[in-house]
């Protein structure tokens, strides 16, 4: 058996698709760090789902517990912007699952309804599926991944679909999350100034626009690289701001 474990806040736009896609699951472990929006609601009204509450103080440690509070030892991780596709549901639940493996599936994104097969973003395999009594996420507050060190990776075949940038707002408040993030978890660890954040920035353009590809997909592969740079840039700033305090 499979637990599906789920962190939330305020993640009620896409909550109900993401939902009902994983309805012959046994469990799905919503843990919630403080929704005011219909999320809540939206996952109350699915028999298989079960709520937590949390305080949250970064993703590692978000999915370690969720992990934790499972009812099954395999646990498939899903975000709350992420539809599997029937395929790669009949694909889990069917293959036979083995404890020194993990899986990956790819996951398509989208931006503002467009598939993104540029900027690094396609297909951008995940990890995700794994038993917890060998493995689990590390502690990292942000680009947590599962560990993999002595695990056979599998590549599943079909995908799960992102829906994570819908309008220019949703880079920002991503941006602003990871950055933060980002200098809270590198406090004192790294070094940085103004001119690393600048050369941070720098390359993150060019690698997402040119070494990436993103020049084409035009105007949405421009819009994505700056990003990109952006929030390399400012994940430095403000590591360098926090390492001064």
């Amino acid at each position: 058996m499979i637990s599906v474990t789920l962190l939330t806040k305020n993640s009620a736009q896409y909550l109900p698709k993401v939902l009902e896609a994983l309805t012959s699951f046994d469990e799905i472990l919503v843990l919630d760090s403080g929704s005011t929006d219909d999320t809540l609601t939206i996952a109350s009204q699915f028999s298989n789902v079960s709520i937590h509450h949390h305080n949250f103080d970064g993703f590692g440690p978000a999915h370690r517990k969720a992990t934790a509070l499972a009812k099954h030892d395999w646990i498939l991780s899903i975000d709350s912007d992420e539809v599997a596709s029937p395929e790669l549901v009949h694909e889990i639940q069917t293959m036979p699952l083995q404890e020194t493996c993990v899986y990956a599936f790819p996951r398509y994104t989208y931006y503002n309804g467009q598939l993104i097969k540029w900027c690094g973003w396609y297909p951008d395999d995940q990890t995700r599926l794994y038993n917890r009594k060998v493995t689990g996420f590390t502690n990292a507050k942000v680009h947590e991944t599962v560990i993999t060190e002595g695990l056979k990776k599998v590549k599943l075949k079909h995908p799960m679909r992102h829906y994570s940038y819908e309008t220019t707002e949703d880079f920002l408040a991503k941006m602003q999350t990871y950055s933060t993030l980002f200098a809270e978890q590198n406090r004192g660890k790294k070094n940085s100034s103004l001119c690393k954040a600048a050369l941070h920035g720098a390359f993150a353009f060019l690698k997402s626009y040119l070494i990436k590809r993103g020049f084409l997909g035009g105007r949405i592969g421009f819009v994505i690289s700056i990003y990109n740079a952006n929030t390399a840039f400012y994940k430095y700033l403000k590591l360098a701001e926090v390492n001064k305090s």
